[in-house]
């Protein structure tokens, strides 16, 4: 057995990212995570489900990447990938704004639950830059070190893959966008679809059917930006 067997990840990610997880701070926010737990505090999305985004989108699969900032600091809300949240659990605003979006750039009406596994199964990885938080407390793990981690993931995609498209919403995903290879991906920005600032040009950025548009140009196939309603989803 090497060190990597303790991480579960898929394992295209692990065999890519297994190694950065086991470095010395890496094991230091572990560590952070079990005492901020210890002391009470409700660390968000639970344990196993920190990874989901991997899990839901392999990376020999990665088509698109959405990256988002930290998970919901609401109980019952994040599960592991960006914007998400399960079925039964109220749509939170930014993601409102993004189906709002959707339909005027595509005409997809808004589903009747915000559970977007169905894009992470076609390929759309959902990614935070940070991968935890704490109850009540946007940002909390902000700076802990799991920006470094997730740099390495954008870093391996924009190195061993071509042609993704990368949609960075807000500031904190395009300073990520720095390291991605415009000439090898297409990489579009908008602000962040938060009630804040999805006025000032979130809303009208029709990223969806571009994103679909370059996708199409190169030969594969487009996103199914419609989510089928939430008792067609399997259990999740």
């Amino acid at each position: 057995m090497t060190a990597t067997d303790t991480v579960k990840l898929e394992a295209g990610w692990k065999a890519r990212v297994g190694e950065y997880l086991l470095r010395n701070d890496m094991q230091q926010l572990a560590a952070l995570l079990r005492e901020r737990k210890r002391a009470g505090a409700q660390v968000f999305p639970p344990g196993p489900e920190i990874f989901n985004a991997f899990d839901a989108t392999p990376f020999d699969d990665t088509r698109v990447v959405i990256l988002g900032q930290d998970p919901y600091h609401g109980p019952g809300q994040a599960h592991g990938l960006a914007f998400s949240v399960r079925p039964g659990v109220p749509i939170p605003p930014s993601l409102l704004n993004i189906f709002a979006e959707l339909q005027r750039d595509l005409g997809i009406p808004k589903p009747d639950h915000g559970c977007l596994l169905p894009w992470a199964w076609q390929g759309v990885l959902l990614l935070n830059a940070v991968l935890t938080v704490e109850a009540g407390r946007a940002g909390a793990h902000q700076g802990k070190g799991w920006e470094g981690f997730t740099d390495h993931v954008v870093d391996v995609l924009n190195a061993e893959r071509e042609g993704l498209v990368f949609l960075l919403w807000g500031s904190y995903a395009q300073a990520k966008g720095k390291r991605i290879d415009t000439a090898r991906h297409r990489v579009l920005k908008a602000p962040h679809p938060s009630p804040l600032s999805a006025h000032r040009g979130f809303i009208g950025c029709g990223h969806f059917s571009a994103a679909n548009q370059y996708l199409a140009r190169r030969g594969g196939r487009p996103i199914d930006w419609s989510l089928p309603p939430a008792a067609l989803l399997p259990p999740v």
